[in-house]
């Protein structure tokens, strides 16, 4: 441990003994981010994420010294490396890491000898705690970077922190965006327990940790020396965009988001997105993403431009494209398969899509979107009416126990079917619970195939 360059004198040693550190109240927060702008070398107080303010103060309330925490940084080659977590468990993961981004101390630089390393590890002490208190999650590492040019780390060394490196030169300036200012800085870190290091590359987090986790987006199914046929296929749809400020590629843009709902990826445009950024060099390439001439590196399209694509995009031409695509690329669909049709909003979209998926195989049959004067009942006839149904079984929710559903999945399509019956159809329950026997599978609990819970079973066997 560094030796001060003077010890306290005894007031001073009692002015470090009864330090506090508190976070700051809604109140405070103008004065802080002032005072941080005017004493910290970066002159300003900007903090990116999940993120607390604190102030170290004497007996008597004095601010002297201010500490910033803000969200780890996405990446940084020294730490994955030395934590040697996988990509996916970075992502899972990155959360339970912060970043002390600011350390202002307030006092003339002479006076208080230690107050530095005496305040970060008060601060250090409570700082899980009230993370979780926050944002529901606690911290088990914290990282900082320390301008060589400027500091020498001593109370970081004096606290316990380790280097691991320099930085590649950029700064974080929104929670994905970062900028380059060729400033390389030394990364130090320090473990909040010391099993941490193990914690975070273990292949399972431990019990009290591993309800933290975030789920991942799923990685890419379809192998990459296939991607360029998908692209070839997309490239017959017209680009129906202004030629002014588009960098994108309309066959790219169909592309991933193509490739995103056959690996099963959540509702929603930032899903596809979170998929898109999770694309490797090979991947992006293969996918003719747009080169960024200033780094000359592969970029995906934004989550704004699958949003104004979706909305225009259609339907019927990309869908055809698609399950061509995806029954070239993975055979047929199984015989044995049965259909489950579902609406689903798409979320953030004001869209509901409703669907037919094969299961267990979880292949895309086709979609319908419901208009805006209707529901999802004749929506999903519409979308019993063009699918090859015949021998299948179609399972529908309890929504879609209709006569006229009924009647076009078995007459018309040729079709079984497999309906819950719920409290929309009251007279119809009442006679099945009266005459089915009570054990007759599958009773009250979860639907294999669609994970919903049933009400009592209808059923149309071929030999009824």
């Amino acid at each position: 441990m560094p030796k001060p360059q003077r010890l306290p004198t005894i007031d001073e040693q009692t002015v470090l003994e009864e330090l506090q550190v508190r976070l700051v109240l809604p109140c405070e927060r103008i004065r802080w981010n002032k005072l941080v702008s005017k004493h910290h070398y970066l002159k300003n107080a900007l903090l990116v994420g999940e993120q607390l303010r604190y102030v170290v103060i004497n007996a008597k309330g004095t601010w002297l010294a201010l500490i910033g925490w803000s969200a780890a940084a996405m990446h940084l080659k020294a730490r994955d490396q030395s934590i040697e977590w996988s990509e996916r468990q970075r992502e899972g993961r990155l959360h339970l890491l912060a970043q002390n981004s600011r350390f202002v101390i307030l006092t003339p630089r002479q006076q208080f000898p230690n107050l530095a390393s005496r305040a970060m590890s008060l601060c250090l002490k409570r700082l899980s705690e009230d993370w979780q208190r926050h944002y529901h999650h606690p911290i088990v590492m914290v990282e900082s970077f320390v301008d060589r040019q400027y500091f020498q780390a001593t109370a970081y060394k004096a606290s316990g922190w380790q280097p691991l490196g320099y930085s590649a030169g950029f700064k974080r300036v929104a929670q994905d965006f970062y900028q380059r200012h060729d400033r390389p800085k030394e990364l130090w870190v320090k473990e909040l327990d010391r099993r941490a290091w193990g914690w975070l590359r273990a292949k399972q987090l431990p019990p009290p940790l591993a309800r933290y986790e975030k789920s991942t987006p799923p990685a890419c199914v379809a192998p990459t020396q296939q991607m360029p046929s998908l692209f070839e296929r997309f490239n017959q749809v017209p680009d129906w965009r202004q030629r002014i400020g588009k960098r994108h590629g309309l066959p790219t843009v169909l592309s991933i988001i193509a490739l995103a709902c056959l690996s099963g990826v959540g509702q929603g445009y930032r899903s596809v997105s979170r998929f898109a950024k999770r694309l490797t060099k090979l991947q992006r390439r293969a996918l003719r993403c747009w080169i960024h001439p200033d780094t000359a590196k592969s970029q995906v399209p934004s989550e704004a431009v699958f949003q104004r694509v979706l909305q225009l995009v259609p339907r019927r031409q990309i869908e055809a494209i698609a399950i061509e695509w995806q029954n070239d690329l993975l055979g047929p669909v199984p015989a044995t398969d049965a259909v489950v049709i579902d609406g689903k909003e798409v979320r953030g979209a004001n869209v509901i899509l409703v669907n037919a998926i094969a299961q267990p195989s979880q292949r895309l049959l086709g979609g319908e979107a419901v208009d805006k004067k209707t529901n999802e009942i004749p929506t999903a006839r519409t979308l019993i009416q063009r699918l090859d149904l015949k021998g299948k079984i179609v399972q529908l929710d309890g929504m879609h126990t209709q006569h006229q559903t009924v009647h076009q999945i078995l007459y018309n399509q040729g079709a079984d079917y497999s309906l819950i019956l719920r409290d929309n159809q009251p007279t119809l329950l009442q006679t099945a619970q009266q005459l089915l026997p009570a054990d007759l599978p599958p009773c009250m609990g979860e639907d294999s195939l669609s994970g919903r819970t049933q009400g009592v079973p209808s059923h149309r066997h071929p030999n009824d």
